[in-house]
């Protein structure tokens, strides 16, 4: 069954950094695109950033381009999210998510996957 777990929020002071973790089970990960999404208190969820079973093509939103690095290991079924220059509105709940398929182009993938884990909280303080 396809499960995966997501780690490293917390608080942080505006400009900070935080590396936020995902680790997946249950199926060979390398075939797969693998994405981080949010959603802030009072929001719905929106993507973040997203990555090519390879890793070598990403995608990111607008509001953190230049500001968060994408990266994934196969090797041991992890991805991750490095986020600099964190501003206050950072702050929400951070999901890792897969999709159920394999292939496609990343922007495909803009609305959602199919699997999620139970998010990881950041807070960013001024």
């Amino acid at each position: 069954q396809v499960h995966v777990e997501e780690s490293g929020g917390g608080l942080v002071q505006v400009g900070g950094s935080l590396r936020l973790s995902c680790a997946a089970f249950g199926r060979p990960f390398s075939n797969y695109a693998m994405g981080w999404f949010r959603q802030a208190p009072g929001q719905e969820r929106e993507f973040v950033a997203a990555i090519s079973s390879d890793g070598e093509t990403q995608l990111y939103a607008h509001a953190v381009r230049g500001r968060v690095i994408i990266s994934r290991d196969n090797v041991r079924s992890m991805m991750y999210l490095q986020m600099n220059s964190l501003k206050p509105e950072d702050t929400a709940v951070y999901y890792c998510a897969v999709p159920d398929r394999q292939g496609g182009d990343l922007v495909d993938y803009y609305g959602g996957m199919d699997y999620w884990g139970k998010g990881t909280s950041v807070f960013v303080y001024s």
